[in-house]
């Protein structure tokens, strides 16, 4: 059995891997790197009653890996570098090659995973942390699924400014509906609803954009998203209208959330 482990800003996961093939796995949160990656690391241990004698090494990955220099209870740990682990765990997720990987965490990693290797093609700031820190400022609510739901009810013509709002005549393939500028409008009448969706939309349309250009750039047609970002289905939907407007396919493997813990454990 392998371990991975991916010590992240806010959320470290932990898989087990048998004979290629995931078999358990478990999220936790710690304030630091070495709490985070042993508590996680014992957790998935002890809920799952595993042996921890049949565990042959731990392959361990994330912004937290470097402050934890020793094997993690005498087992064998080997550090494995996140833009590895990323594109090993999404090509294994995806079944692909060829592709766009798009990490969405706190922040965002782009990643080219063609028949010339596993690349890092750029990022972005924009995340789930600015999710979180926009919403601490503008919303009553901070915690991530209160987010969602509050922006459940939105209205994005209330807070964004619309193509439609300044022009009567498309613009290029863009229509009426397509957004001209993030929070460029922002009525007083703009409820709490409606600024989380704001919030969301902004930062799924520019990950989604960025996506798209990288995909582009390397004639791809395919980006598969993952990380924790990968499941919020308001940014899934903004994905939808990136994805018709540029024929550009958004996938959502199974285990998505996981790819990075995944990929350092399959990681040679």
């Amino acid at each position: 059995m392998i371990i991975g482990i991916d010590v992240g800003s806010t959320t470290t996961k932990v898989v087990s891997i048998e004979n290629g093939k995931i078999t358990k796995k478990i999220k936790a949160r710690a304030q630091d790197a070495i709490t985070a990656a042993t508590g996680a690391f014992g957790k998935i241990v002890l809920e799952n009653g595993i042996n921890i004698n049949t565990i042959e090494k731990i392959k361990i990955t994330g912004a937290g890996s470097s402050k934890i220099k020793d094997d993690i209870f005498g087992i064998p740990t080997t550090r494995v570098t996140e833009i590895e682990a990323i594109g090993v765990g999404g090509i294994f997720l995806s079944g692909m090659k060829n592709i766009i990987i798009t990490n969405i965490g706190t922040g965002t990693v782009i990643i080219d995973a063609g028949d010339d290797g596993i690349k890092h093609f750029g990022g972005s700031g924009v995340g789930g942390g600015t999710i979180l820190g926009l919403a601490k400022k503008l919303l009553p609510v901070a915690q991530f699924n209160d987010i969602l739901e509050l922006a459940k009810n939105g209205k994005l013509n209330q807070v964004d400014l619309l193509l439609g709002d300044i022009t009567d005549t498309r613009l290029s393939f863009l229509s009426g509906d397509n957004t001209a500028s993030n929070f460029g409008k922002m009525l007083d009448t703009a409820s709490s609803a409606d600024i989380a969706l704001a919030i969301i939309n902004l930062v799924y349309q520019v990950i989604g954009v960025l996506s798209v250009f990288a995909a582009k750039a390397k004639n791809y047609n395919r980006v598969i998203v993952t990380g924790n970002g990968s499941r919020n289905a308001i940014g899934q939907k903004v994905f939808d209208g990136i994805a018709a407007m540029y024929g550009i396919e958004f996938i959502y493997p199974e285990y998505a959330e996981y790819t990075t813990a995944i990929g350092a454990g399959l990681t040679d």
